[in-house]
C-alpha cells in the first residue's frame, strides 16, 4: 500500500512538475476585458498593458464591451471558455459581475479590477490611482482659482464606483469652504456613461436655472468638462468660470494651455498599465504583489495597488512631453 501511495504521490509530482503545467505560469494567458474601446482613455491603457505583458511572456486577449453591460458579461465568459489564467477586468457597471466573477473562480482563473472597484464580487486584486486624491485636486484646483460663489458639481457615470470616491475626496476639500459660507453648491448631478453632450446639456440647464450665476465647476473628468465649457462658452464664460478634470487627454490640455479649463490630473497610463500587467503575471506564478492599500468592496477586503496621480495647470504641463505621453507637435495641433 505505500509503495502504491509513494508511487502515485511521485506520479502527481512528475505532472505538476512537467513543462506543460508549468507553461501557464511561463507564458500565462491574459483576458483583458475592457468598458469602452471607443475613449481614447482605454485605448491607451490596451497598448500599454499588452506591450508589458508580452514583455513578460503573457499573451493577451482583449474585448472591449462599447458601454453595455450585457456584452461585457458574455465577453468575460468568453475568456474563460479560452483558457485564460487570469482576467484584467474595467468594468462598465461595477455592480453586475458578481455571477460571472464567481464562474471565473469556479475555473480557477484570477480576477484583477483595474481602475475601477468591481463590488460584490470575489476578486483577487484592485489596481488603480488614488481616485480620492484626485477628487480632492480637483476640488483645490477650482477652489484656488475661485476660493468664493456658486458651484456646479458635475459627477462621472453613476455606475462608475471611481465617480463616487472622486465626489468624497472633491467633498474632503470643498465641505469647509462650504461651511464658511465661501461657496455655495447649486447644483450636482452624475453624467450617465461620462457623456460630454450630456454634460454640456446639465450646465446649460444649471447656467439657466442660476442666471449664469456659476462660479465653479468641478467636473469628475476631462470628458464631462468638454460639455461644461462648451455650454459655458455658448453665454462667453469660457475661462472666466474654472473647471477641473482629469485623464489629461488631448482636447483638455489644449484647454489647459488655451485657458477655458484650469486643470486636469494626470495619472500616467503606462505605469497603471505596466504595474498591471506585472500583478496579473504575478498572480498566475503565486509570486506576491506590493500591495498597499486595500479596499471593502461589499463582497471582501480585496488587496490593493493605488498609484499617485498629479495635477496639471498650465505651469507644468510640459511634464506629458517629457514622459513621452504626448509629443510637442500634438499639443501644437500640428
Amino acid at each position: 500500500m505505500k509503495l502504491l501511495q509513494t508511487a502515485l504521490l511521485a506520479s502527481v509530482l512528475a505532472v505538476l512538475c512537467s513543462p506543460a503545467a508549468m507553461a501557464d505560469a511561463k507564458n500565462p494567458k491574459i483576458g483583458f476585458s475592457i468598458d469602452d474601446l471607443r475613449l481614447e482613455r482605454w485605448a491607451r491603457d490596451r497598448d500599454y498593458f499588452t506591450a508589458a505583458a508580452e514583455k513578460l511572456g503573457a499573451k493577451v486577449y482583449v474585448q472591449s464591451a462599447d458601454a453595455n453591460e450585457q456584452r461585457q458579461i458574455s465577453q468575460i465568459e468568453n475568456l474563460i471558455s479560452r483558457g485564460v489564467d487570469v482576467i484584467v477586468i474595467v468594468p462598465f457597471n461595477a455592480t453586475v459581475l458578481n455571477n460571472v466573477i464567481a464562474e471565473a473562480k469556479k475555473a480557477k482563473v484570477k480576477v484583477v479590477s483595474y481602475d475601477r472597484l468591481i463590488l460584490n464580487a470575489d476578486i483577487d486584486a484592485y489596481i488603480s490611482f488614488d481616485n480620492e486624491k484626485v477628487g480632492e485636486m480637483q476640488a483645490e484646483g477650482v477652489l484656488k482659482a475661485q476660493p468664493k460663489g456658486n458651484y456646479f458639481l458635475l459627477g462621472g457615470a453613476p455606475t462608475d464606483n471611481n465617480a463616487k470616491i472622486l465626489r468624497e475626496g472633491q467633498m474632503k476639500v470643498l465641505q469647509p469652504a462650504i461651511d464658511k459660507g465661501d461657496i455655495k453648491i447649486v447644483g450636482q448631478q452624475w453624467v450617465k456613461e461620462w457623456n460630454p453632450t450630456e454634460a454640456l446639456s446639465i450646465i446649460e440647464n444649471a447656467l439657466t436655472a442660476n442666471s449664469n450665476k456659476i462660479d465653479g465647476i468641478v467636473a469628475s473628468n476631462d470628458a464631462t468638462a468638454g460639455g461644461a465649457i462648451q455650454a459655458l462658452n455658448a453665454q462667453k464664460l469660457a475661462g472666466k468660470v474654472p473647471v477641473s478634470g482629469q485623464d489629461a487627454d488631448l482636447a483638455a490640455i489644449k484647454r489647459v494651455i488655451a485657458g477655458t479649463q484650469t486643470m486636469t490630473v494626470y495619472k500616467p497610463l503606462k505605469l497603471i498599465a505596466s504595474e498591471a500587467a506585472k500583478l496579473s503575471v504575478q498572480l498566475v506564478r503565486d509570486e506576491k504583489p506590493a500591495y498597499n492599500s486595500e479596499y471593502d468592496n461589499g463582497s471582501k477586503k480585496v488587496q490593493t495597488i493605488l498609484l499617485k496621480p498629479t495635477p496639471l495647470t498650465k505651469d507644468n504641463v510640459k511634464l506629458l512631453v517629457e514622459d513621452g505621453f504626448y509629443t510637442q507637435a500634438q499639443i501644437d495641433g500640428q
